[in-house]
């Protein structure tokens, strides 16, 4: 894993230009995100960026971890991405002419996303359909996305 893989938030480093960024939080709707992300970017020949934003009490722990070992940011840095990768392998398999590259931030996801935008072609989000009361006491990283990404955004539904 190279540093550009996983970034801490202080500095978020935009998206490759013209790239198509979609969050991955691990869930079906996420996997229905990624899914039509790549069809899209397979349709226009740009390359996707898959993001998994983090937080200690979210990351997966890290593969050497031990009782009583208190496990290094780097290693549940490494730990989030190595996730991200497994969980997107066989959507990414589908589509073998897509250029795809993994990011793993350690961040809030709607802000991570947003940030992520500055010089994408497009950002791609699942949602898990709250609305109403839930939706609007809760707040949603796809509603955020569509206020707030400096790019055109893409709200995947589930599929029924």
């Amino acid at each position: 894993m190279s540093a550009e893989d996983t970034i801490d938030n202080s500095e978020l480093v935009p998206a490759p230009r013209n790239s198509i960024v979609v969050g991955h939080d691990g869930s079906d709707y996420a996997d229905d995100a990624l899914g039509a992300a790549l069809e899209l970017a397979d349709q226009l020949h740009v390359p996707v960026l898959v993001v998994r934003a983090w937080s200690i009490a979210t990351a997966p722990r890290p593969s050497n971890w031990d009782f009583g070992y208190v496990s290094s940011f780097d290693e549940y840095s490494a730990a989030v991405h190595d996730e991200l990768v497994r969980d997107a392998r066989a959507a990414v398999k589908k589509y073998p002419a897509v250029s795809v590259s993994y990011r793993a931030v350690h961040a809030g996801p709607a802000q991570s996303l947003i940030d992520l935008s500055r010089d994408a072609r497009l950002l791609v989000v699942g949602t898990r359909g709250r609305g109403g009361l839930a939706g609007m006491l809760l707040g949603s990283v796809s509603e955020q996305c569509v206020r707030h990404a400096a790019c055109p955004v893409l709200v995947v539904r589930p599929r029924t």
